[in-house]
């Protein structure tokens, strides 16, 4: 029966190392969709940005024209 034990505490220990890496893998992934949403929406941002910046130049340039 000692043995039935000693099996038994040694798959539970298997478990909850596997349990461990899901939880520090789904963490990661987690922590990356975050900086790859971050990254895009700041990109976008910036895509405003400059088209703001062009309309506001483009604004300027016509009223020197006339």
């Amino acid at each position: 029966m000692h043995n039935a034990e000693r099996v038994t505490s040694v798959k539970s220990q298997l478990l909850d190392i596997y349990m461990s890496m899901e939880v520090a893998a789904h963490e990661q992934r987690s922590r990356s969709a975050a900086q790859r949403n971050l990254r895009a929406r700041r990109g976008i941002e910036l895509h405003r940005e400059f088209k703001r910046l062009e309309r506001d130049i483009a604004d300027l340039v016509d009223d020197e024209k006339h």
